[in-house]
């Protein structure tokens, strides 16, 4: 494990290296070792303890809980970044908008930001501190529905900042998202600065351009990631950009930061925004919406039938293509308690969802027993980017949410129902 630490941190190598370690010649594909050594910390960072003793023959299933206890434990270590650093902290709703939370999350974080007037919305009514709104481009309806409920507007191009600077001007700070043409996230589904990307002012657009108005500059280069692409990115945004820090109020350091994963560099972290804040007299912000709901929650599922075609397939009461998207989007393949790699128990089986989607599969997996209808399955870390994608495909009833309180167990705090699905369509 440390050779392949040593390996991945390094980075003279390309995307294929040879070495030697101990007279013995090895090639090895730096993307595998990295999608392999993803897999091992994924399994072994999450504290699982709480889920276990969840007695499940109580649990209807498919329901999503959030474990209050872990959820505070990153709210704590964001709030250790706040005190050591000055900066603010953002709740994404993008990521993780679970409202029933949100009495506990603003005791520790300065507000949200919001990605549409709904989510300003929600931030405003449900949160009730800062709210940042940001969007690739705005409607006239939508930016009457965003000053009611935003402090800050952020703008995707100099033209929308053109059209509604009347609008805006003296309502709201008002801030500029830039590109900073610089990332280092490999698949391109999540790469905000890939080849001719939509989001962000690139460096060459600012050329003549009056920052009058302005009071704020915003940039998003990073997913799921530790502070030393913190640091990268930053050196690139730093020399386009600091000739306009002077005058700035704040500075946004945008999400995709992992700062509650147990080998992420909190005190780089610090170093680079106290320095950052020292250097141009800024106020910064940070958006995380993973690293808030990371590790504290699960999907609990059920078995449904166990069938075979050329192997044993498990249906299961949850489906990948409308309770957990993402992996199939990524893709990814999710953990579960007790279970282990194809075969590395005694009995294997394919995962499929409830969907006609032919594709709608979880995954393969092995367990020490036998599957039986009636089984339950508690997939791992499964808050964030989740309840926030999920989707009513097929007539597929939505999981429900609840939440394991630090004392009085489990509480289901929505359940969904034939209504959600009829009310969304005409």
């Amino acid at each position: 494990m440390v050779v392949f630490l040593i390996f991945l941190l390094t980075p003279i190598f390309d995307k294929t290296s040879i070495f030697m370690f101990f007279g013995v010649k090895f090639i090895i594909c730096k993307e595998s070792i990295k999608i392999i050594l993803h897999e091992f910390l994924k399994v072994h960072e999450m504290d699982t303890k709480r889920f276990e003793r969840l007695d499940l023959k109580r649990i209807e299933t498919p329901v999503f809980i959030v474990d209050e206890t872990y959820l505070e434990r990153n709210l704590k270590i964001l709030k250790s970044v706040k005190e050591r650093t000055d900066c603010k902290i953002l709740l994404a709703l993008k990521g993780f908008a679970m409202h029933s939370t949100f009495p506990l999350m603003r005791k520790y974080l300065d507000g949200v930001c919001a990605s549409s007037p709904h989510e300003a919305r929600l931030g405003r009514e449900e949160f009730g501190k800062e709210v940042h709104a940001y969007g690739p481009a705005y409607g006239e309806k939508e930016m009457k529905d965003l000053l009611k409920y935003s402090d800050t507007i952020v703008f995707n191009s100099f033209g929308q900042f053109e059209k509604f600077r009347g609008e805006v001007l003296g309502k709201v700070d008002v801030g500029l998202r830039v590109n900073p043409g610089y990332a280092e996230v490999e698949n391109p589904l999540y790469n905000p600065c890939v080849l001719n990307s939509r989001l962000g002012i690139p460096y060459k657009e600012f050329r003549g351009k009056s920052l009058e108005g302005i009071d704020g500059l915003h940039f998003h280069a990073m997913c799921e990631q530790n502070s030393d692409v913190l640091a990268r990115i930053l050196k690139r945004f730093e020399d386009k950009f600091s000739r306009y820090f002077s005058e700035m109020k704040w500075v946004n350091f945008g999400g995709g930061h992992h700062i509650t994963r147990p080998d992420y560099d909190v005190d780089l972290l610090c170093r680079l925004v106290e320095n950052f804040k020292e250097e141009y007299g800024v106020q910064v912000y940070l958006e995380p919406g993973e690293a808030i709901a990371l590790h504290t929650g699960v999907l609990v599922a059920g078995v449904r039938d166990v069938i075979n075609n050329g192997m044993d397939i498990a249906i299961l009461d949850t489906s990948a293509e409308t309770h957990m998207p993402d992996v199939l989007a990524m893709p990814y393949r999710p953990e579960i308690i007790g279970a282990g790699k194809p075969r590395q128990y005694k009995y294997t089986y394919r995962l499929g969802g409830q969907t006609c989607l032919a594709g709608d599969v979880i995954g393969d997996y092995s367990f020490k027993k036998k599957l039986k209808t009636g089984d339950k399955l508690v997939f791992l870390d499964m808050a964030h980017y989740t309840m926030v994608k999920t989707t009513t495909f097929n007539g597929v009833k939505l999981p429900d949410i609840a939440i394991n309180r630090k004392k009085g167990g489990v509480k289901v705090v929505k359940r969904f129902w034939y209504s959600d699905y009829r009310n969304r369509l005409s």
